[in-house]
């Protein structure tokens, strides 16, 4: 199995060589500034579907090494991903609501959920926790806080034209739909997931994460004149798309990364790295949808 470049799956590969199975293929990279919300995203969009994971294929062996536990199934993948998306949405719900109540409470939520949640995300790739539920599902709840916050400033505050729920209805439409062309250009092969894929995906997610941050600085610096990335403008709706070409490919990663650890006979517990991973790149795609979304509808 390869070597993953996914920082939350590189962990759960490297566990599972250990224990005598091979390694795993990567599926995250997304990890951008906050003010940007490259990493930040709803992936509520992923509970409706399901998970769609039921046509990977069983193990084809045992997980025979460690402390005996079982191994990892299909079905430890689509219930791990909907108790976390479950909680992200829960969250997010209580979130929007909370601040529909109060509008002061939007940023303080957004930053709260965005900052806590991306720092769950390096601890549990950079101390090889994705396996730890607790960790999971902590970063589940403060992502809830950040998406129904945001959801709500994008949705009231960004636009004209439309109401919130059909302006956040199209953004989980859109990411349920992209999720699913994605699982189907995965499963009829369309789309080989290769070292040669997997590096020039990991780069182009490089390139988008500095971008971001550079845009970020710059925004900082001139007080906010100067945002070129974030403006609704061309440039801004490019970078948008751009943005969500590589979350809708990285579900191809993620999928391929689910399966090899399946097949790989990885313990159960797995299933949880596999639910961060998944529910990361929802997230992702979720809020770059609801950005694009709120550029056609900008009441500037």
């Amino acid at each position: 199995m390869r070597e993953s470049s996914n920082p939350i799956f590189r962990g759960l590969s490297k566990e599972t060589r250990q224990s005598g199975a091979p390694a795993g293929q990567p599926g995250f990279g997304q990890q951008g500034g906050f003010n940007q919300a490259t990493t930040m995203g709803m992936g509520a969009a992923g509970a409706a579907q399901g998970m769609q994971f039921n046509q990977f294929q069983q193990p084809q062996a045992p997980y025979q090494q460690g402390t005996g536990s079982r191994a990892m199934t299909i079905d430890d993948v689509v219930t791990k991903t909907a108790s976390t998306l479950g909680l992200l949405i829960v969250f997010a719900i209580g979130a929007y609501a909370l601040v529909s109540m109060n509008p002061g409470l939007a940023t303080p939520l957004m930053l709260v959920g965005g900052i806590g949640g991306f720092a769950l995300v390096m601890i549990a790739s950079f101390g090889r926790k994705q396996d730890n539920p607790a960790i999971v599902l902590a970063y589940a709840a403060l992502e809830g806080l950040f998406v129904g916050s945001i959801s709500f400033v994008f949705a009231n505050f960004m636009v004209q034209g439309v109401s919130a729920g059909a302006l956040i209805g199209q953004a989980v439409l859109a990411s349920i739909g992209v999720f699913i062309g994605m699982l189907v250009v995965y499963k009829t092969g369309a789309i080989r997931v290769t070292p040669r894929f997997t590096r020039m995906l990991f780069a182009a997610m490089i390139g988008v994460v500095v971008l971001a941050l550079g845009n970020m600085v710059i925004a900082l610096l001139t007080g906010g004149s100067t945002n070129p990335l974030r403006d609704g403008g061309t440039i801004a709706i490019i970078f948008s798309l751009v943005s969500i070409a590589i979350a809708a490919f990285s579900f191809l990663l993620d999928f391929d990364q689910a399966d090899q650890l399946i097949r790989a006979g990885a313990p159960s517990k797995a299933a949880w790295g596999v639910a961060l991973g998944l529910t990361v790149t929802l997230v992702w795609l979720y809020v770059e949808i609801l950005r694009l979304l709120s550029y056609f509808y900008s009441n500037d």
